[in-house]
């Protein structure tokens, strides 16, 4: 496979308050996208915190000291392309893709959000109940529902096992006070990375990037989270009044930097990652026992897990959990076959080049991985370590990750009574 487009033009550097900017120029591209990720997300946050990461997230769309909220939503809409922001376990993210020409424009507006943004009372009070609303939207679609009861039957008291959007009770009760003290704590220039990737110019970039953001003093300290190596064989359950019933099983996985991330995507692809893979071949196609499953790879800066979902009817449910461990306990015993390996390291290579084919998901990739890894990901790289990955190494990795307890949720009917470990 030809890789002349992997052909790297990417420079580092650090602004003087600590701020590190990755910048990756493309620019046969006809966009430019540009990032600011923080360090902050349910991951960093305590108990009495939950929840605080994503609403200050959504506060820093409001009003700043230089524009009404209404004029941010007009400025967004005459810049076009997209501007918008996201809160993960790891990382907030505020983003913006344009057309080259409208570079400054992004770069000025993700700014004043960020470092001037007022967060007043009435505008608090608000999107306290947009996200109250948020969060009884997600009570009432059992996919994310039993994602969410994973993490905690999974993590257990770890900060992982909080979910993103926290609690009716604590959203209720949480005080505007207490989300700027946590701005304050987590919004630092040496917690945050500035990623861009397209058509730019690299030293008006630089120039607009010190101008935009370099007085930009640190008031905060940094969190540090413990790892979690392993689970107990925890299961979680709510029942629901639903026509399906939601399972999951999570196990052990590996670290966003660990070796064996590569073997442990090749064995996701062939175990429950497409149309091809065991888990869908036969719980679809020869059982016609659910319409969804599959499985997929969570990796976070000191720990992972590989998870499994399917979703089917409350008859089923014991046919589906029985079949699933069924078909891991074959994995483990029969191994990988040549032609399914062959298959799914394929599917993962050309997945990945493909996926890097917009300026959006470069300035993803590379300001996710400096952030939270401290090295800006490059695909020549990666590329390397997919195609070096083995089959020894992928059945390896599956006696790793299966030879460990488990952990599984369940939302629907009768779900108290279902057998999942």
């Amino acid at each position: 496979m030809n890789n002349g487009g992997l052909e790297r033009m990417c420079e580092e550097f650090t602004l003087g308050n600590g701020l590190r900017v990755v910048a990756e120029r493309i620019p046969h591209f006809p966009s430019v996208s540009v990032g600011l990720w923080i360090g902050a997300g349910s991951m960093y946050e305590t108990a009495e915190e939950n929840g605080l990461s994503h609403f200050v997230e959504h506060m820093l769309f409001k009003s700043t000291k230089n524009r009404t909220t209404k004029e941010i939503a007009v400025e967004m809409d005459a810049i076009g392309g997209q501007v918008n922001a996201f809160t993960a376990k790891e990382c907030t993210c505020y983003y913006a893709k344009v057309i080259a020409e409208h570079l400054d424009r992004a770069m000025e507006l993700l700014s004043d959000l960020l470092l001037n943004a007022k967060m007043e009372e009435e505008e608090f009070e608000k999107e306290r109940g947009v996200i109250l609303e948020e969060i009884a939207m997600c009570e009432d679609t059992p996919e994310d529902l039993v994602y969410d009861l994973l993490a905690e039957a999974y993590f257990g008291d770890h900060p992982l096992s909080r979910p993103i959007l926290g609690t009716q009770q604590q959203i209720a009760s949480v005080t505007r006070e207490a989300l700027i003290a946590f701005r304050k704590k987590h919004y630092r220039p040496d917690n945050t990375v500035l990623a861009i990737a397209g058509d730019f110019e690299p030293e008006s970039f630089r120039r607009l990037a010190e101008r935009c953001l370099g007085a930009w003093q640190a008031e905060g300290e940094n969190v540090q989270v413990e790892p979690k190596e392993s689970c107990e064989a925890c299961v979680l359950t709510k029942k629901k009044d639903i026509e399906q019933v939601h399972m999951c099983l999570a196990y052990p996985g590996v670290a966003q930097d660990a070796d064996d991330l590569y073997p442990l995507s090749v064995m996701n692809n062939l175990l429950g990652g497409g149309m091809s893979s065991r888990l869908f071949q036969r719980i679809r196609e020869e059982m016609g026992a659910a319409y969804s499953v599959y499985s997929f790879p969570s990796t976070y800066t000191n720990c992972g897990t590989l998870t499994i979902y399917a979703g089917t009817s409350p008859d089923m449910a014991q046919k589906v959990a029985d079949e699933l461990r069924s078909q891991i306990a074959e994995l483990m015993k029969g191994g990988v076959t040549d032609e399914e390996f062959d298959m799914a390291k394929g599917q993962l290579k050309v997945s990945y080049l493909l996926g890097l084919e917009s300026s959006s998901s470069r300035m993803s990739s590379i300001g996710r991985s400096k952030l939270l890894r401290g090295v800006a990901i490059d695909p020549k790289d990666v590329v390397r370590k997919i195609e070096a990955v083995t089959k020894e190494d992928v059945e390896r990795v599956v006696r790793k990750v299966f030879s460990n307890p488990c952990a599984a949720s369940a939302v629907g009917r009768n779900v108290e009574k279902l057998r999942l470990l």
